[in-house]
């Protein structure tokens, strides 16, 4: 009967490296603090989803709040909730998800690579890109989430174009389409980089 082996124990680092190495968990506190901004953007969503109910509900309160939050400079305020209101409400919501997704990604992901393993593999809830994420990885998909936050941010300003000078709806698209330039240009760095390196395993 063969005894099943045990794996190698890992090599001991010398103080020197093991001080640098264990200098990664100063990050710890960064991690922390961005779920503490999680929380905030939660709460600040409920108090916006709350403030939506109510003024649709007739709430002249809530109402008002709502006006407030998506009033542009220049642009008439309506008496009553209509639908651009309501849009860009909802479009602000949508923000408010999607960076959270993002400081998600930053958290779990950032924390696996930089930090520490979670030990996740057998979890029924392990996020699917973190099964094989590293630096390039992550990099690339918080470029896609950062495009996705510019996207909702165009659209309600697109959706009060007369409201906005014609230089800022340049400027604001000139931002956007540099967004998009530099996220092809970290995924094709990031595919010319794996690309070679998996030539140089072959040779």
């Amino acid at each position: 009967m063969t005894l099943p082996q045990r794996p190698p124990a890992p090599a001991r680092l010398r103080p020197l490296p093991a001080f640098i190495f264990m200098s990664r968990w100063l990050q710890l506190p960064l991690y922390l603090g961005l779920i503490l901004a999680q929380c905030v953007y939660v709460f600040h969503f409920w108090v916006e989803l709350k403030d939506l109910i109510a003024a649709a509900l007739g709430n002249d309160v809530a109402l008002t709040h709502i006006f407030a939050a998506v009033a542009v400079t220049g642009a008439p305020v309506p008496d009553k909730l209509n639908e651009t209101t309501i849009m860009l409400v909802v479009l602000g919501l949508i923000d408010v998800v999607m960076i959270s997704n993002l400081l998600i990604m930053v958290i779990i992901g950032g924390y696996e690579t930089f930090v520490s393993r979670m030990h996740l593999d057998r979890h029924p809830d392990e996020p699917e890109w973190l099964s094989h994420v590293n630096a390039s990885v992550l990099k690339t998909k918080l470029a896609m989430a950062i495009i996705g936050i510019s996207s909702i941010h165009l659209l309600k300003t697109f959706i009060n174009a007369q409201a906005y000078d014609a230089k800022v709806l340049i400027a604001q698209s000139a931002i956007h389409t540099v967004f998009l330039l530099s996220a092809l240009a970290i995924a094709y760095t990031d595919r010319l980089t794996v690309g070679t390196h998996n030539k140089s395993r072959v040779h």
